[in-house]
């Protein structure tokens, strides 16, 4: 009986497990980064590392998508690099239940195509494809919270959307979210690609 509520007692005693605040991709702003400065953007996860870009004062929307030692991945021109996550701040408003962020759009390759929300529509278009908005009838998320994976199901399609590092094979640029499209009807296909969520 002692030993039952010592361990009850050293149960409420200890602290709370802490929740994870965000899962990558997402989107950060800029901040606490003097108005005549800018934040750099570097080619690896290094104070010392090269410069390859840079980040303005004020600059909102920026999607990190994966995140090693403090330093986050982002896109940058045809490439990706690194920025200090000590000068980004999480937004919020990214991933909310039974939505997609608004700049959300996913592409791919062999065959070329395009995917965009717009306004309770999936526009899928590409050089063998009609551009065509198609209803979306529900847009699913797990279980977690402000977990960016998701179902979404519209005329015609489904799609999944998962949190996973993912290369356009066109560019040096890395995506953190990978999709597949499968087409219905008479001739069903599968879509493969990546998913970005900034704007």
């Amino acid at each position: 009986m002692r030993l039952t509520v010592l361990a009850l007692a050293l149960l409420l005693a200890s602290p709370a497990l802490a929740t994870q605040e965000y899962i990558l991709p997402t989107l950060f702003d800029v901040t606490d980064v003097a108005a005549d400065d800018v934040l750099n953007i570097r080619a690896e996860p290094s104070a010392s590392a090269a410069i390859i870009g840079q980040f303005v004062p004020d600059q909102t929307g920026i999607e990190v998508i994966e995140e090693r030692d403090g330093w986050g991945r982002v896109n940058s021109g045809e490439g990706s690099g690194w920025v200090s996550m000590r000068y980004l701040s999480y937004r919020t408003d990214v991933w909310q239940a039974g939505m997609l962020p608004a700049s959300f759009a996913c592409a791919g390759t062999e065959p070329f195509w395009g995917l965009s929300v717009q306004q309770s529509r999936a526009i899928l278009g590409g050089p063998d494809m009609d551009e065509t908005p198609r209803r979306i009838s529900a847009v699913l998320g797990g279980d977690i919270f402000r977990d960016p994976s998701r179902a979404i199901l519209a005329e015609g399609l489904t799609a999944s959307v998962v949190p996973q590092i993912c290369s356009d094979g066109m560019s040096d640029r890395l995506f953190g979210l990978r999709a597949s499209v499968i087409l219905h009807g008479d001739q069903p296909r599968l879509l493969q690609g990546c998913c970005s969520v900034q704007p």
